[in-house]
């Protein structure tokens, strides 16, 4: 903060970042899509959250909290799709005539459960303006108006990109297999796993580079063996957590359960290795929601783990 602001307006500011922590999900359930991944989808997240703490300390007046995160939100998305250069150009054509009332119609009603229901990377195949206005409408329904403002264009443009990247969608759901391929976990995940679920926290420590990093959304980054090895006493204090090698956007991932009896994980981890230790760990422990839309598959096994089944 910047030297000299008084304590009230400080107080304010925290209480403001506080109460936007709770549209942590709804900001997800839309990254998660434009990206077409749930992983890059909490990236922009955390990095919307960062931008706003800064962005909260310059401004003199305070934004309406909702449509001013969603549009920094917005905006760090399509850095970043442009700088992998799939952004997609599109021709407007006319629009079409889709209400946008409180009672939707039984073919918009079915348009946004397709919606919601559709795996999150299939998303990444329709053009930018067309995918945000899908998820925008028929996963968060949000007025056109509104979507609108976010995008930069006009009710009937939103309109016409909506048709449109329905359609589309549509079509993908069709050519698309309904459950991905379940895969062999590696022995470097299935060793890890192992260990964790015999409580050898010292077998787990061992495998850390000296370098190691680790990333948990919400809390500081941590690195070194020393510091990171603190990651394993904080799971120890939690009893019955059971893990399982699963599968995430074809990423080698770890599936967390409650309980070895729990019908489905909360959470997942994944690691990076070199020379068989452990240089990287990116835990999703304290956003839950990132497994929702997952679509988690375990290893070996074709049963799709959705938190929200």
């Amino acid at each position: 903060m910047r030297k000299g602001k008084p304590a009230v307006e400080r107080d304010r500011q925290e209480g403001l970042l506080a109460l936007a922590a709770a549209l942590r999900p709804e900001l997800h359930r839309y990254c998660a899509r434009l990206m077409g991944s749930v992983i890059d989808g909490e990236d922009v997240v955390q990095d919307t959250f960062a931008r706003a703490f800064v962005a909260l300390d310059e401004l003199s007046e305070v934004p309406q909290l909702r449509p001013w995160l969603f549009r920094i939100a917005h905006n760090r998305a399509l850095d970043l799709l442009r700088s992998r250069a799939i952004r997609v150009a599109e021709p407007i054509e006319a629009a079409l005539e889709i209400a946008d009332e409180t009672e939707a119609d039984p073919v918009e009603t079915l348009m946004r459960r397709e919606a919601i229901e559709t795996a999150v990377s299939r998303f990444a195949e329709l053009p930018v303006l067309q995918r945000s206005a899908v998820i925008l409408k028929d996963v968060l329904d949000e007025p056109l108006a509104e979507i609108a403002a976010l995008l930069g264009i006009s009710v009937d443009a939103v309109k016409a990109h909506l048709a449109r990247g329905r359609a589309r969608l549509r079509q993908i759901n069709a050519q698309e297999s309904s459950l991905p391929d379940a895969r062999i976990a590696s022995a470097a995940v299935v060793r890890y796993v192992s260990l964790f679920n015999q409580r050898d926290w010292d077998g787990l420590r061992a495998l850390l580079a000296d370098d190691v990093r680790l990333q948990q959304s919400m809390h500081p980054p941590r690195s070194g063996a020393a510091d990171v090895g603190t990651f394993f006493t904080i799971y120890a204090k939690s009893e019955g957590l059971w893990l399982r090698p699963a599968w995430v956007e074809g990423r080698e991932v770890i599936a967390v359960f409650e309980s070895r009896a729990a019908a489905k994980p909360t959470h997942f981890m994944w690691l990076e290795w070199r020379d068989g230790r452990i240089s990287f760990i990116r835990d999703y422990r304290y956003v839950g929601y990132v497994a929702d839309d997952a679509g988690l598959v375990l290893a070996g096994d074709i049963q799709v783990l959705r938190a929200r089944d």
